[in-house]
């Protein structure tokens, strides 16, 4: 997530679990419309999440992504390797990681007809990660939606969708 944005998820979620410790992982990678470079953040973070679940197994992990970091989440959680991604593609996480995830928050997410307009494939939640996933989409957000309000896009820190998203997280986080 970007600069504010991603702090103001982070200081919404903080404030809402009390004095549970709480790391931050970025996921690194180039952000750009060139869809291939999303495959070194689907990498990197499919292995942040799987090492963070290996070594710290009493930890939850709460998951998050802005458009094209949403897209990245987004193919993190798939139970298959999508028709169309590249053949270096990353391979989906073990099953077993799943129950170390309380919570994917996406904002933005690219919807099949951005993804098509890319040449990108859809992206589609694992069934493991379905009903732990809150997507978040500003009316008009012409990357998610079949809006044309760039505005609507870049104003996830100021419509109240970083607060439901830190709710949602806060509450599966128990």
């Amino acid at each position: 997530m970007p600069g504010r944005f991603r702090q103001d998820f982070i200081d919404a979620l903080r404030s809402k679990i009390g004095e549970k410790s709480m790391g931050v992982y970025g996921v690194d990678y180039p952000a750009t419309t060139d869809f291939p470079t999303a495959m070194a953040g689907i990498y990197d973070a499919g292995t942040h999440v799987e090492q963070t679940a290996a070594n710290c197994p009493q930890s939850k992990l709460v998951l998050g992504g802005f458009s094209q970091g949403a897209a990245v989440m987004g193919f993190v959680t798939a139970a298959a390797i999508p028709d169309g991604a590249p053949l270096d593609a990353p391979r989906p996480m073990p099953p077993e990681v799943a129950d170390h995830v309380a919570a994917v928050t996406l904002f933005g997410m690219p919807s099949v007809a951005f993804m098509h307009s890319i040449g990108a494939p859809p992206i589609v939640i694992g069934p493991l990660y379905a009903e732990k996933t809150i997507q978040l989409c500003a009316p008009g957000d012409p990357v998610c939606s079949s809006g044309g309000n760039w505005a609507a896009h870049n104003g996830y820190a100021d419509d109240g969708m970083v607060e439901q998203a830190a709710v949602f997280a806060a509450g599966r986080l128990g």
